[in-house]
């Protein structure tokens, strides 16, 4: 396992976005997002261990605010995230986060990282990991439709982990798509400009929505899908927001991650609390079933959950040793006589 940063308990590593960025082009972003994915799925195989609740959220009417905890017995971690849609208009990121980790044994934590970068990376990830298990095989053309911030990361994802050769893309605004394709330009995928929903989706195989108005919206009508597709549904997901038209969802075998925070925010809170999906972990166990026949439509109903963030800040504690891509923080007060706080505080006045 890769070195992890020196320990002094009462100084706690930190990510800057800056340092994440370098870490990204230190390791390659292929590799990490090969070595995310191992992570997640390593995760994924131990579900059953982790502490597992619905995001803690705080709607508005401008967006959501969110925290996302779990912990698997020896270590917690928490995401701190928004999603406001509009903030785009206001040049500002729709989402945005940091995350940490800490000893479950006594409770210091033993990093912080900002999370927007490595939010990107490992939804991107857990797209291409899933479609690792649920994809046609030899599926190699995908349909990005909605290219904004995580368009490139979940084609280079899918290129890295599944061996995807084309993208397709589409966006309501042509600006967004000229930006994806500029920044895919050279980086080895066939990258095809479509000037419309239903003409990025000729001959994918894989078919990625991601969108971000905050209402219920039909990006895929149902006579948009035909047989034998993976649909990668990741737009910005909350009560009251939807991509998919009912009667896709009624024709697709549906996966999840944790079946009650996707009632409430993917795809799935338009059906009946009762209707079946599949949990992820269970496919990657080998306990249920991923894809059965050539024909068979999947869909990935991603929402993004706790475990995955826990994954993806494993990765950075265990990838920043030995470099210099983080910063001590003294963020902990730590006094020599743990009895006497208030002595410690009267020195620092001396």
């Amino acid at each position: 396992m890769p070195a992890t940063p020196p320990s002094n308990k009462a100084l706690v590593p930190f990510v800057s976005v800056e340092n994440m960025m370098n870490l990204v082009h230190h390791i390659g972003i292929e590799p990490m997002l090969r070595g995310l994915a191992d992570y997640i799925e390593e995760d994924f195989r131990r579900w059953e261990l982790f502490d597992k609740t619905p995001r803690i959220a705080s709607h508005s009417a401008e967006g959501v605010i969110e925290l996302m905890p779990t912990s698997d017995g020896e270590v917690y971690g928490f995401k701190y995230v928004n999603g406001h849609p509009k903030n785009t208009k206001e040049g500002l990121q729709t989402v945005t986060a940091f995350g940490l980790l800490a000893d479950v044994g006594n409770g210091y934590p033993v990093l912080l990282s900002e999370m927007t970068v490595l939010t990107a990376l490992r939804t991107a990830a857990t797209s291409a990991m899933v479609a690792k298990h649920l994809a046609p095989k030899g599926a190699d053309t995908m349909a990005m439709i909605g290219n904004g911030a995580q368009s490139e990361f979940q084609s280079l994802a899918m290129k890295a982990i599944c061996g995807l050769k084309s993208v397709r893309l589409w966006d309501i605004d042509p600006a967004a798509t000229r930006k994806a394709a500029s920044n895919l330009k050279g980086l080895g995928l066939g990258v095809h400009v479509c000037n419309s929903a239903e003409e990025s989706m000729e001959g994918a195989q894989i078919i990625t929505t991601c969108t971000a108005d905050k209402q219920y919206a039909t990006i895929l009508s149902d006579n948009m899908v035909g047989s034998g597709v993976h649909i990668n549904a990741i737009g910005g997901d909350c009560p009251g927001k939807t991509e998919l038209a009912p009667g896709v969802l009624h024709r697709s075998e549906i996966f999840v991650e944790y079946p009650e925070q996707t009632r409430i925010e993917g795809e799935i809170q338009q059906l009946g609390q009762d209707h079946p999906v599949t949990q992820m972990w269970e496919v990657i166990n080998g306990t249920k079933p991923g894809r059965t026949s050539a024909g068979q439509i999947t869909l990935f109903d991603s929402v993004g959950f706790a475990i995955e963030d826990f994954s993806a800040l494993r990765y950075i504690r265990d990838h920043i040793g030995g470099t210099d891509l983080y910063m001590d923080l003294d963020l902990l007060a730590d006094p020599d006589d743990p009895r006497d706080l208030f002595g410690m505080l009267q020195r620092a006045g001396r």
